[in-house]
């Protein structure tokens, strides 16, 4: 017998009884099963990020490449990100969210295998820029799926876990780089990060698309059913027809993304996109072990221990903060905590460096504050991961994935996200160069500097979206344009 494509499992239509939801439980396999997907995208964008600092040693040991070279293998991923992140947007709307993250993790395991066997420097570019792009796209589609998959108290969570898992990648990053440090073993480094990738795509094969693209292609019945089983204890009919309303009649075009409609939310998502990346986080990241050679950790395996336990666990433990706080505090305290810790650590560790280059050049006088100036710079780097992990890390992301409307999202998603790659680009790129024209000091000042910009912002222009629908985030908009126009 033929069925109507727009009607509802009789199943899925009826609201759980409370003694149904409890029964069921309020997470589902399914709904296990976004968790996984959208933590296994961010293990892979983590250990890649994270990884390369351990394997430039053994790049420069067989290949000896000058400085500049050194800078474009270890930010140049960045650049594949963000044209990948550029398409993605079309991409998801297109192919739908699901082929979408397929696309991204065979795209990073192609790209971990050119890194493992690059005969030279060139190669090995061509792998990173690879994975960069297969990064990029992982990093819209798998946190649009997620905030579009996860119920409206949960949506929070569910995206602040890329963020997490981001963080324990690069810790994993760490402790594998840790391990085999002594071998130099870097084309076993890069190549492991086809790890990742490959269980990404296991993850994503069983599991449907999300409700809203279904309903973008009129698969209502498919829309319905992939909603019934992440969320069964929710009204399926009425969460449709606030899809089908937020949706209008057409895919818009990218005209209606950068309208003047939708023009305050797209700035909110780029702003704070960039700002995310202004503030130095990668910079810390990618060239930590540089900085406390700087402080004062002289051997490789302290610098690495170092760099381990002060971002690596650091990063993870504190991003559970934003796992747990983001959907019962909001994502405004949070945020502007964060920044708070972020500005002042910063400009202590930019009062460190001060004294570090002041008791080098009257060593004679205070040979030991080298030292003490280097465990005040560790303890200030382990305020500001903490603060970024629980703060700008996780929460920009959850803003970027829930404040654009249905129509332009996954676009949106895409041109906040390519925004970020951008700023990630710039600051990774010209980092050590920036230290030379500026010194550490200025430059750990001026990323200070950006925290209080980025505070201000949040401060002055970023509404609060803890416990709106995507629908009534949407409406918050339209109802703000009409405020200004009438």
């Amino acid at each position: 017998m033929a069925t109507d494509a727009g009607a509802v499992p009789a199943d899925a239509a009826r609201p759980l009884s409370p003694d149904d939801a409890a029964a069921k439980g309020p997470i589902t396999r399914w709904l296990a099963g976004v968790a996984a997907v959208v933590m296994l995208a961010g293990l892979l964008f983590g250990y890649d990020q994270g990884i390369i600092a351990g394997a430039l040693s053994g790049i420069k040991a067989d290949f000896h490449p000058s400085t500049f070279v050194i800078e474009v293998i270890t930010s140049w991923v960045t650049l594949g990100a963000l044209a990948g992140a550029l398409v993605a947007g079309s991409l998801s709307d297109r192919f739908g969210r699901k082929r979408t993250v397929i696309l991204a993790a065979v795209l990073f395991a192609i790209g971990a295998v050119i890194e493992a066997a690059a005969p030279g420097s060139a190669t090995l570019t061509v792998g990173r820029l690879v994975v960069g792009f297969g990064v990029g796209v992982a990093s819209v589609a798998a946190p649009l799926y997620a905030s579009e998959m996860a119920p409206t108290r949960l949506r929070g969570t569910f995206v602040s876990m890329y963020q997490l898992a981001i963080t324990i990648g690069i810790f994993v990053a760490y402790a594998v780089t840790q391990g085999l440090a002594e071998d130099h073993s870097w084309r076993l480094l890069l190549g492991l990060s086809i790890v990742p990738g490959f269980l990404l795509l296991l993850a994503m094969l069983p599991l449907p698309d999300s409700s809203v693209w279904y309903m973008k292609v009129g698969r209502r019945e498919d829309a319905a059913k992939a909603m019934h089983n992440v969320r069964p204890d929710e009204d399926v009919d009425e969460n449709l027809r606030e899809i089908t309303a937020s949706l209008g009649e057409q895919q818009a075009s990218w005209a209606e993304v950068f309208s003047t409609r939708w023009r305050y939310p797209l700035m909110l998502g780029v702003s704070l996109a960039i700002l995310q990346q202004l503030t130095g986080i990668n910079a810390v990241i990618y060239y930590a072990n540089n900085i406390f050679a700087t402080a004062g950790f002289e051997t490789p395996q302290q610098q690495m221990a170092a760099t381990t336990w002060s971002i690596g666990a650091v990063n993870v433990a504190a991003t559970f903060i934003a796992v747990a706080f983001v959907d019962k505090v909001g994502r405004r305290p949070l945020l502007l905590y964060g920044l708070v810790g972020m500005c002042l650590s910063l400009f202590v560790m930019g009062s460190c460096f001060y004294r570090l280059a002041h008791v080098t050049i009257h060593s004679s006088a205070a040979s030991n504050q080298p030292t003490n100036a280097g465990i005040v710079l560790l303890v200030a780097m382990v305020i500001f991961i903490g603060s970024f992990a629980f703060s700008l890390g996780p929460v920009v992301w959850t803003v970027i994935n829930e404040i654009y409307p249905s129509t332009v999202r996954g676009r949106g998603v895409a041109v906040a996200t390519a925004a970020n790659w951008g700023a990630a680009w710039l600051v990774t790129q010209f980092f050590l160069s920036l230290t030379e024209w500026i010194g550490e000091v200025g430059t750990f000042y001026l990323f200070g500097a950006m925290c209080v910009v980025g505070f201000a912002f949040v401060w002055f222009l970023l509404p609060e979206t803890k416990g709106k629908t995507l629908a009534e985030i949407q409406q918050m908009w339209i109802d703000r344009t009409s405020r200004r126009t009438a």
